[in-house]
Formats: C-alpha cells, structure tokens, sequence
C-alpha cells in the first residue's frame, strides 16, 4: 500500500518520526512533507498529499500540522478526498468505517508518538463499513459536483422538531 505523507514546520518531527515508523510497517512512503528550519504555509503540503490520493498515485495521505484543523480544511477542497482530523482510535475508526476517509489529518501539538502509532494502525486497517454509509458518502460526492445531497436515492433529511 502507498501512502503520501505532508506537513508543515509544526509537524515536520512527528512526519519524519512516522514515515520511518511506517516504513518500518513495510509500507510505501512518499514523503511529500516540508524540510528545514522556516515556516512554510499548510495549504501547500495539503494540496500535494490529496492530490496524490485524488489522482490514485497513492492509496491512503496522511497530514500533519499543529492542531490538524488547517491541512484538513485545504486537503477537503480536492476532489474525491474525504479527509478526517483525528485525535483517538475512535475517531480513526469510525472516519474510515462510516466516512471511507482517505486522508487522515494528525495534530503534532497535541499527540504523542505512542497514539500516533495507535490511530494510524487503527486508520489503515480498517475498512469501509459501506451498506447505508456508502449513499451518504455518495451524497458527499454530490455536493462536490455542485449537486444536492437529496439528489441521490432514499433522501432523509430530518426537521429540527425531530
């Protein structure tokens, strides 16, 4: 399995720590992440991990920043990418079992290298629940394409006295 991995200076020690890592778990690593002692800005790491995965070169991205929030906002904006800021086993689980993420978001100030192994291996060995997960990620890609999400099958949308 590929996996592209990216982040900015804030992650850039967690990334290098978990490509090794991940090597070391016999899989392929493109190290699309930033070097050196300067700042660097996340949207441009996000893009070139996303598209990577939007364009089939790797299976799986994964990005580091600070707190997450910021590649995982720009890596969503490349078509077909389902990325999913993480910070348990939990959420690993449940963004590729009910979502099919594809790009798993890490925040570098906020986790420890113990978790990290922990959320990745859970992330990447979990599969797609699909059944009635896969028409709301259906639903998803509608929207994407500048569709309503109503316009794909068995449409539920539920009133706030509900």
């Amino acid at each position: 399995m590929k996996i592209a991995i990216g982040a900015d200076h804030r992650g850039s020690e967690l990334r290098d720590h978990l490509a090794g890592w991940l090597v070391q778990q016999e899989y392929e690593v493109i190290d699309l992440g930033f070097s050196g002692g300067r700042t660097c800005d996340y949207p441009d790491l996000a893009h070139a991990v996303a598209h990577q995965v939007a364009t089939g070169k790797c299976e799986y991205g994964v990005l580091i920043d600070g707190i997450g929030i910021g590649m995982c906002i720009a890596a969503n904006k490349v078509r077909s990418v389902r990325a999913a800021l993480v910070h348990d086993e939990i959420g690993a689980e449940l963004s590729r079992r009910h979502a099919d993420a594809n790009v798993l978001c890490l925040p570098a100030d906020l986790l420890g290298q113990k978790i990290v192994h922990r959320i990745v291996r859970t992330w990447l060995t979990t599969e797609f629940e699909g059944g009635r997960h896969a028409r709301r990620v259906a639903k998803i890609s509608a929207i994407e394409e500048g569709a309503a999400p109503t316009s794909i099958g068995d449409a539920t949308i539920v009133s706030e006295t509900e």
